[in-house]
């Protein structure tokens, strides 16, 4: 399948909302989430407040994110195309494994970046809902790879635990571990009890 060259126009809208992006990011780094405006976004990139929600409708917690497409596509090809003999839970570990707090060796940069998206409520949840819009496709895609109907509900759960994950632990003092942690869970289930003698 070939992808259709970018028009001036969504090239132009694209370089738009890149720079929104980069400036957001610029400024919450440098000032702190909560001292930054709208405005102050805008007048960075030299664009008006419409402008600005032209681009990105959901507003200040939306601007340093992109929309959402390369992380869907991301987790689909996670799934569909794994190596042979690789579980579909193997590979959304390995997926998630690079993801945010759960990197093993981030860039300074990269570490700032999560610091802040973690530690500003708003940025925290609308990274979740980012996660969460990938939760019918990531059920479909689970369904179809084990030969199950689309609307499984053993599918849909496994997609909205694997989504809810960076929420849930990735503020524990050793995301890595804790992500490693549940993934055991959702292959294995619970450990059995230890034996009463």
């Amino acid at each position: 399948m070939t992808t259709e060259p970018l028009g001036r126009r969504e090239r132009k809208n694209a370089q738009t909302r890149r720079a929104l992006s980069e400036a957001a990011e610029r400024l919450f780094l440098a000032r702190g989430y909560d001292a930054v405006a709208v405005k102050d976004i805008a007048d960075e990139v030299d664009v008006s407040v419409p402008t600005l929600f032209k681009h990105v409708p959901d507003g200040k917690p939306a601007v340093m994110f992109d929309d959402g497409v390369e992380r869907r596509e991301s987790l689909l090809g996670a799934v569909h195309d794994r190596p042979e003999g690789v579980s579909v839970i193997a590979a959304l570990r390995d997926f998630m494994a690079g993801r945010g707090p759960f990197e093993q060796h981030p860039s300074k940069l990269f570490r700032r970046r999560t610091e802040l998206i973690m530690g500003t409520p708003a940025l925290r949840e609308y990274s979740r809902k980012l996660w969460i819009r990938c939760e019918a496709p990531l059920a479909e895609a689970i369904a179809a790879e084990l030969a199950l109907p689309p609307s499984d509900v053993t599918a849909r759960a496994a997609a909205r635990y694997v989504l809810e994950i960076p929420q849930f632990v990735g503020d524990e003092p050793d995301p890595r571990t804790a992500l490693h942690a549940i993934f055991d869970l959702l292959e294995h289930g619970l450990p059995a009890p230890p034996v009463k003698s």
